[in-house]
């Protein structure tokens, strides 16, 4: 998309659709996580990976940047969530270390640009 262009639909931005690649990737590793966690930390996953794109995509069909901002952080809070879920179960040796970083470093990218949208939303 070129620079002037518009952003109509929250399917277009960046943070959105990395939101929804980390929802595909955690879903991807809880899979291995054992049975009994299934209402625990598998759950716990999955809800603040989810909570990522789904925040975004609400804050930006609001109508105000006010709302929109407090989405975004919102969005921000499922991030420092999820990363600390992450190693909690790198702790358990639910997760494999390249696995973890994989994550934790598309988590990061997803926190920088999470950041910097609350900046641009004043």
């Amino acid at each position: 998309m070129g620079m002037n262009t518009k952003i109509t639909n929250f399917r277009d931005l960046d943070v959105w659709q990395k939101g929804i690649e980390i929802v595909k990737d955690v879903y991807t590793t809880v899979e291995g996580f054992p049975r009994q966690e299934v209402f625990g930390l598998t759950s716990q996953m999955r809800r603040s990976a989810v909570s990522i794109p789904s925040n975004i995509a609400e804050g930006f069909n609001r109508f105000h940047n006010k709302e929109y901002k407090q989405f975004s952080y919102v969005a921000l809070g499922s991030c420092a969530e999820l990363e600390t879920q992450i190693e909690i179960a790198a702790e358990l040796k639910y997760v494999a270390l390249e696995a973890k970083g994989a994550l934790l470093e598309k988590l990061d990218h997803e926190t920088r640009m999470l950041r910097n949208l609350v900046k641009k939303l004043g």
